[in-house]
């Protein structure tokens, strides 16, 4: 819709009996103020639908029950339906005090003003340089970089337990290389989702870094490259940036530290794989540009609702696309650099859910802003950007995933959900007492159920978790929004921005996965072997060349065995002891010890520790990883 004279086809009416979707009504904006509101339908003339004779009935049935009918009447709302009026522009101020009439209608002037603004011709046009500008920042943010050269923020030269097979073959070279690498911004907040065990320490919920704290800043093959490179001081977490790596071999004794606000753990042996940072590099373009493309598309989506004002349908794209490439190509990428492919095959349904959006919720609400443009502005775009940027705005909240094996782990995450789930429901509440003042309610609750009842079942289904992504609550809460008040605005652009988080960042992953697709970098649940030495039949005074460790038989089911040694495989097959005559007696020695079953691996014990004074203390129940 243009701010001087043309139609538009939002309306906040609905039929009394209507069960799929308000009409569209023309309405006229003048130069100042919205003047024609659609006329009220005449739900008198409409002949009943079924549920509404249904009703009718139980109605009936219950008048000889005054307090239950007194509440069906209560919960059920006005009869006939009715529609709630369009909110009054506080910045169009016009009161009285003391006699004294202040008068200043804010929003109106500012619709005067920039009426020649709301040009379609101008429109399209600035349009046309917005996706021009929008190519260019991409190509500085991503596509001058050799693409080989950027790593994500948990790469490393390493893979956990029997990653890198025995002696660690799958993950060569070891030494007398260096690479160049450029990474992303934000990388202290990628951080393990589980505990990971190094040596007989288990550390989570932090970046894996090992070691750092020598003359010569020396990591553990397994640490995170570009939270070490943060630590060194090379690269910025706000901005990223561009480093090289020299890798040096065997390494012993790796030291923490603290530098950079990233904290490392020790040690304290030998492992096969360390690297140091080089002075310099050789790439060039290598900062990220994500902060300056966040203020330039806040920018533009305020520009859009102050001075350019589209039809409301329009908006809506607006605020979809950008929302979804600044995902896509800044704040999220699923790859980098982004993969354009994967990125157009997630656009497309996200298009036609954001269609839905409109039919559902968007139409009967966000017309509102061509009155008050300066006000819903806000409402809308504070909540869309915070939903646009979960990764950031919501980080410091202590819940990755909605799983009970989630929530149980992390310190914190159950009193945050409890205190989450509050604070919902006293949104919801207040949405609820708006639309029960509409007639609704009953057509909503009724939907709602029937949903509840789908999910229900699909949690049942044998084999598969019940997995509430964040795009899917932006779907499920999306409807009962679309009604004309603010906090439906406010409502409205969270959950838009929630959405396209998590399908852009994450494409649209299935309601239901697999406890193998949920797991991560978590134990699996298998059969745990046994060690047979133990610190009571450990007999230190034999020289250590001459001790063997053993484990128990192979259960049913398994056909062999996998040990590592200082977090390294050093053994597979179907033996059941070891010599440690191949080990250095002058330093400690941390014993992990899996069942195998082909090619696959289950889960290791938790660490066995060999001191070098001839101390053996045993591993703790459970599983590692």
């Amino acid at each position: 819709m243009q701010a001087s004279s043309s139609s538009g086809s939002s309306s906040t009416h609905r039929q009394s009996n209507s069960i799929h979707e308000r009409p569209a009504s023309k309405h006229t904006l003048t130069d100042l103020q919205l003047t024609d509101k659609p006329a009220q339908h005449d739900t008198e003339a409409l002949t009943p639908s079924g549920s509404d004779r249904w009703a009718a009935r139980l109605e009936q049935k219950l008048t000889g029950h005054p307090r239950i009918y007194k509440a069906l009447i209560y919960f059920r709302g006005p009869r006939p339906k009715v529609d709630l009026p369009d909110p009054q522009p506080f910045l169009d101020i016009d009161i009285t005090i003391k006699g004294r009439r202040i008068y200043a209608p804010i929003e109106s002037t500012l619709i005067h003003h920039t009426r020649r603004l709301t040009a379609s011709w101008l429109f399209i046009v600035l349009v046309a340089g917005y996706i021009i500008g929008l190519a260019f920042f991409s190509r500085a943010e991503s596509f001058q970089t050799p693409s080989d050269a950027f790593i994500g923020c948990t790469s490393t030269f390493w893979l956990a337990n029997s990653g890198c097979g025995l002696n660690g073959e799958s993950c060569t070279p070891f030494t007398a290389t260096t690479y160049d690498f450029r990474c992303p911004a934000g990388c202290t907040g990628v951080i393990l989702q589980n505990p990971r065990t190094v040596g007989n320490e288990q550390t989570a919920f932090v970046p894996l870094v090992v070691g750092g704290g020598d003359a010569d800043a020396t990591y553990r093959g397994d640490s995170f490259i570009c939270a070490a490179a943060i630590q060194q001081g090379l690269i910025s977490n706000d901005k990223g940036g561009c480093a090289s790596v020299s890798l040096i071999g065997n390494y012993t004794n790796f030291l923490p530290t603290s530098a950079h606000g990233i904290t490392s753990i020790g040690f304290e042996t030998v492992f096969p794989l360390a690297y140091r940072f080089l002075d310099e590099t050789s790439l060039s373009h290598c900062e990220d540009l994500r902060d300056p493309a966040l203020a330039f598309n806040i920018l533009v989506t305020c520009l859009l609702f102050l001075l350019l004002r589209p039809r409301p349908i329009i908006m809506l794209w607006c605020l979809v696309c950008i929302g979804f490439w600044h995902i896509t190509l800044f704040s999220q990428p699923q790859s980098t650099p982004p993969n354009l492919s994967a990125a157009f095959a997630t656009f497309l349904p996200a298009l036609f859910i954001a269609y839905g959006f409109w039919r559902l919720a968007f139409r009967f609400t966000l017309y509102l802003y061509l009155k008050a443009p300066i006000e819903f502005m806000i409402y809308y775009l504070a909540p869309f950007w915070t939903g646009v940027l979960t990764n950031m705005t919501l980080n410091e909240i202590p819940i990755s995933r909605l799983t009970s094996s989630d929530l149980r782990k992390r310190s914190g995450a159950i009193t945050a959900l409890v205190i989450i789930i509050i604070i919902v429901v006293v949104l919801v509440i207040n949405q609820v007492r708006v639309v029960r003042k509409t007639g609704w309610l009953p057509y909503y609750v009724g939907w709602y159920v029937a949903g509840g009842l789908v999910a229900l079942v699909l949690a049942m289904l044998p084999g598969l978790e019940f997995r509430l992504h964040h795009y899917i609550i932006g779907i499920v809460l999306m409807p009962v929004t679309g009604f004309p008040t603010r906090p439906s605005a406010i409502y409205q652009g969270f959950l838009l921005g929630l959405f396209l988080n998590g399908g852009a960042a994450f494409g649209f992953d299935s309601i239901l996965q697999t406890a193998e697709e949920l797991r991560q970098d978590s134990t699996l649940g298998s059969d745990l072997p046994s060690f047979i030495t133990n610190s009571s039949n450990f007999n230190a005074s034999m020289p250590f060349s001459d001790q063997t460790i053993f484990w128990a038989a192979l259960p049913e089911g398994w056909d062999g065995v996998s040990l590592l040694v200082d977090d390294v495989e050093r053994y597979v097959g179907t033996a059941l002891n070891i010599s440690l005559a191949a080990f250095n007696a002058s330093i400690p020695h941390f014993f992990r010890l899996a069942l195998t079953s082909g090619s696959s691996t289950g889960d290791f014990t938790m660490p066995a520790t060999l001191w070098p004074n001839g101390t053996w203390v045993d591993p703790l129940p459970g599983a590692s990883f």
